[in-house]
């Protein structure tokens, strides 16, 4: 292997410390049946963000969808990753809602959606967001997406052109051939090794080690790719631990892991994504999504977030805002 090839693995490898913070452990009844642990249920949370927040649900393709709304203007659907839910985006919601009708959503298997047996792959995540639309009676909205949030836009936009408006990646990108590749063990100079998406291939065993202890995994995520670690406090880790610790719930996460062999052969057939897309990268990932990103759209732009980990809404929301509004108009 070249040393060319050994550095675009390595920044590959530094990508799915975002893409892994794409997987993993979601709540079975979600963040309102995990009150009981002491955490505020969604209603609550929605109605703590300014802009008219309410928490709603919607049955579609097959499994129940939990959902946050508010604000006025062109519909912006945000889609969240690992290990975290819609709450992720609490910081840039109430802005963006004074121009857009934002409509965070957690996914399938996540917080307080369904957790089906089956249905992990991301053009079926993607079918359930587009009839969402649909029951919303929306034709077309802007779509942008975090970590796992970013693989469901992405196979938002390549499946559902019609209902594509915009797409945004923050911080990750589809699977494709080269997350084969990824080393066991971390080469000199990367940091952290992605050991969780081997960990949730393992059947029954991730359920076993984790449920009722999802505190101890939220944290270490947080404190290891988040370049302030402070900015993701002890009450949102509490919320989202609250979110991961049921059996059902890191079923439901490992099952977008195990579909990535599917994302990927489902990514060959789909042509160049004509909507116009961002790239939105943390200081681990820009250079991998400005190298690859234009490959994959007709209509590329990519920016860095300067002085962000994986978490960039969470950790620079300022940037967020004002990188979205100036992409959407």
């Amino acid at each position: 292997m070249t040393e060319d090839s050994r550095s675009f693995l390595n920044r590959r490898s530094m990508l799915t410390l975002g893409a892994g913070a794409a997987a993993a452990l979601v709540a079975s009844g979600g963040i309102a049946e995990a009150a009981q642990s002491g955490a505020p249920d969604d209603a609550a949370l929605a109605r703590s963000l300014s802009g008219g927040f309410r928490s709603e649900y919607a049955h579609v393709n097959g499994t129940r969808l939990h959902y946050v709304a508010g604000g006025r203007g062109e519909p912006l659907i945000l889609l969240p990753g690992w290990p975290e839910t819609w709450w992720q985006y609490r910081k840039v919601m109430p802005e963006l809602a004074k121009r857009y009708r934002v409509i965070a959503v957690d996914l399938r298997g996540m917080g307080g959606s369904g957790k089906p047996q089956g249905g992990y792959d991301k053009k079926t995540m993607a079918r359930d967001i587009f009839e969402l639309l649909r029951t919303l009676g929306l034709r077309q909205a802007h779509i942008a997406g975090h970590d796992i949030g970013a693989m469901v836009a992405f196979a938002f936009a390549a499946n559902h052109p019609e209902a594509t408006k915009t797409v945004t990646l923050m911080d990750v990108s589809h699977p494709d051939e080269s997350l084969y590749q990824l080393p066991m063990l971390a080469p000199p100079g990367q940091p952290v090794n992605v050991w969780w998406f081997a960990f949730n291939q393992v059947a029954a065993l991730p359920e076993q080690l984790l449920t009722g202890r999802s505190r101890f995994l939220v944290d270490w995520m947080f404190d290891h790719l988040a370049a302030d670690p402070a900015s993701i406090g002890a009450r949102d880790r509490a919320i989202y631990a609250a979110a991961y610790d049921r059996p059902d719930a890191i079923r439901a996460g490992n099952g977008w892991y195990q579909a990535f062999g599917t994302d990927i052969e489902d990514q060959k057939a789909y042509a160049k994504i004509t909507a116009p897309m961002l790239g939105l990268g943390s200081e681990f990932n820009y250079d991998y999504l400005a190298a690859v990103l234009p490959s994959k759209a007709v209509d590329v732009r990519v920016r860095k977030v300067s002085g962000s980990g994986h978490f960039v809404a969470e950790e620079q929301p300022r940037t967020v805002i004002d990188e979205l509004r100036t992409f959407l108009g």
